[in-house]
């Protein structure tokens, strides 16, 4: 199921989002939703966004809103070399296929795509890759890809076809990669494994992720039903679930109490 047919099922069943809150989507029929679905992994730090929107805020307060030069240097080239552990160019992309692609023209032996708490992630070699594309940790950029390409592999001679953003959404963005590097030393496995019990009935867990153990098939069936009970999961088979951060245990009672049967003749 696509994204957009996935929120068309939770308006049906309980009208607008009115508002959002860490993992939590609260809808005007007064149901509080959790969700493991976040966006894609863009609201994995939380649907508030922390500081960042309010970084964005203050940055459109300050009418720093024309296409003139606001900034000496690149604040999501300085977070990004900070979470890279290297320096680091950035460029933006509106899809990650152009992100990807850049930076395999770049270096075709040395580009990745970065996910938050993977092994990747993990290890010193994000500083020794020269290129590595990611999706901002912030909501509201669903169609924003960055490239973050060492500094010395830049010259001249670099054709790179990018897209230019707003200072301001720029600011925010740098932000939220600040709120990832703190996050990262703050989450771990004691926050991911207490739902254990109900989940992995469903989905191999990874960290915070959560990989379908149901046949695709069956998928959509899955994710309605457990609509139904007030959980979000990612509508797509093919992408990763994420564990709800510091969410009550309780979230996922109605799920245990109701499950989903899959497989042959609908028995696991």
């Amino acid at each position: 199921m696509n994204k957009e047919s996935y929120y068309n099922e939770i308006y049906k069943l309980y009208g607008p989002v009115t508002r959002a809150r860490n993992c939590f989507l609260y809808t005007k029929k007064a149901k509080r939703l959790t969700d493991c679905f976040q966006e894609n992994g863009r609201a994995i730090l939380g649907w508030d966004g922390k500081n960042a929107f309010t970084v964005l805020k203050n940055t459109l307060c300050r009418a720093q809103v024309g296409s003139f030069t606001c900034e000496d240097s690149c604040r999501v080239g300085k977070a990004l070399s900070s979470l890279f552990l290297s320096n680091r160019r950035v460029f933006y992309f509106s899809s990650k296929r152009d992100a990807l692609q850049a930076g395999l023209t770049i270096s075709a032996e040395s580009t990745s795509f970065y996910i938050p708490w993977s092994n990747f992630s993990q290890s010193k070699s994000c500083m020794d890759t020269d290129c590595i594309v990611l999706c901002p940790p912030l909501p509201w950029t669903d169609t924003i890809y960055l490239l973050a390409v060492k500094e010395e592999l830049i010259n001249d001679k670099l054709n790179i076809k990018s897209t230019k953003l707003p200072f301001a959404l720029e600011a925010a963005i740098a932000r939220s990669i600040y709120n990832l590097i703190a996050a990262l030393q703050e989450r771990e496995e004691k926050d991911w494994f207490i739902y254990d019990t109900v989940l992995t009935r469903y989905f191999t867990r990874q960290g915070p992720y959560l990989i379908p153990k149901i046949p695709q098939e069956e998928y959509d069936d899955f994710i309605l039903h457990c609509l139904k009970l007030g959980i979000l999961f990612n509508p797509d088979w093919n992408e990763k679930s994420i564990v709800p951060f510091n969410a009550d245990k309780g979230v996922f009672t109605c799920l245990k109490n109701s499950p989903f049967k899959y497989g042959e003749n609908k028995k696991e």
